[in-house]
C-alpha cells in the first residue's frame, strides 16, 4: 500500500493575521488528514513537531515513501502583505510524477477554494522538502495567512481541505478514497486458510499478505464488500465476506 510522510509545518514563528501561528493551523490540518489516510488505507508516518524543515528531510530520507507531502500557509513579501491571496502547490521540476501530483491537488482545490483562478501547481528551484526528498515530494501553499480572507477560509475549511487532499493522493495512487468512519476490529474465518490482502479491492488485485484464520484484524474503512484492514505491519484489502464483527 502506499506509503506517505506527512509533514506539517514547523514555522511557529510565522503569525496569522488575527491569532494563532502556520504551525498550529498546518498541524491542526494534518489531525483531520490522518483519519481519511487510514481509511483509504494509506500508510504514513508524521513529521517529528521539534525538528526544523532539514530534520523533516532526512527522516523523510531515511526510510522509503511514495509521497512526501508538506503542508504549510503562504505569507507575503512586507511590502504586499495582507494584499495576496492564492493557493501555490510546489512540484521538483525534473520530476514527472511531482508535477502530475501537483496538479491533481491544485485541480481538486479549485472546487473549495473561493478563487479558483488563483490556484496554480508551481515548479521550485529552491525549497529542500521539494527537492532533497529521495520520495516524490510536493509543497501545498494553502493560503495567505496574512490575509483576512484567506486566513478566515482556511480556518473554516480544514476538514474540507483534509478531505480534498486525500482524495488527490488516492487519485495519484489508483486507489478508491474511502470516507472515515469508527475503527472496528474484526475476526478472520475461514476455511482454515489464511485471508488474502490486496492491494486493490478487487480480486485481480495483487496479493501483498496473508492474515491467518480467526486473527484479529484492525477494520479501518470500506469500500463495495472490501475491508481497508491493518495486521501487524500489513495493511492493505481484504474480503469483508471472511471478515467478522
Amino acid at each position: 500500500m502506499p506509503k506517505v510522510f506527512l509533514s506539517p509545518s514547523t514555522q511557529e514563528w510565522n503569525a496569522y493575521a488575527t491569532d494563532g501561528n502556520e504551525e498550529l493551523y498546518m498541524n491542526l490540518l494534518a489531525d483531520r488528514v490522518e483519519p481519511y489516510l487510514r481509511s483509504c488505507g494509506i500508510v504514513f508516518v508524521r513529521n517529528d513537531p521539534d525538528r526544523n524543515v532539514q530534520g523533516a528531510i532526512k527522516d523523510s530520507n531515511s526510510s522509503y515513501y511514495d509521497v512526501h507531502l508538506a503542508l504549510h500557509s503562504n505569507a507575503a513579501p512586507e511590502q504586499l502583505s495582507g494584499r495576496l491571496r492564492g493557493i501555490d502547490i510546489y512540484f521538483a521540476p525534473k520530476s514527472q510524477d511531482s508535477e502530475c501530483l501537483a496538479n491533481i491537488i491544485a485541480n481538486d482545490l479549485k472546487s473549495i477554494y473561493p478563487l479558483p483562478d488563483k490556484v496554480r501547481a508551481v515548479p521550485t528551484y529552491s525549497l529542500g522538502e521539494v527537492l532533497e526528498t529521495k520520495a516524490v515530494a510536493v509543497l501545498c501553499e494553502l493560503g495567505y495567512h496574512d490575509n483576512f480572507a484567506d486566513e478566515a477560509w482556511l480556518k473554516n475549511n480544514l476538514e474540507e481541505i483534509a478531505r480534498n487532499i486525500v482524495r488527490s493522493l488516492c487519485d495519484y495512487f489508483g486507489i478508491p478514497f474511502i470516507q472515515p468512519s469508527a475503527v472496528r476490529w474484526g475476526t478472520v474465518i475461514t476455511d482454515g486458510s489464511g485471508l488474502n490482502v490486496r492491494a486493490y479491492p478487487s480480486l485481480s488485485g495483487k496479493v501483498i499478505g496473508s492474515v491467518p484464520n480467526e486473527a484479529t484484524v484492525t477494520i479501518n474503512g470500506e469500500t463495495n464488500g472490501w475491508y481497508v484492514i491493518s495486521y501487524g505491519s500489513l495493511t492493505g484489502y481484504a474480503s469483508s465476506e471472511f471478515i467478522y464483527i
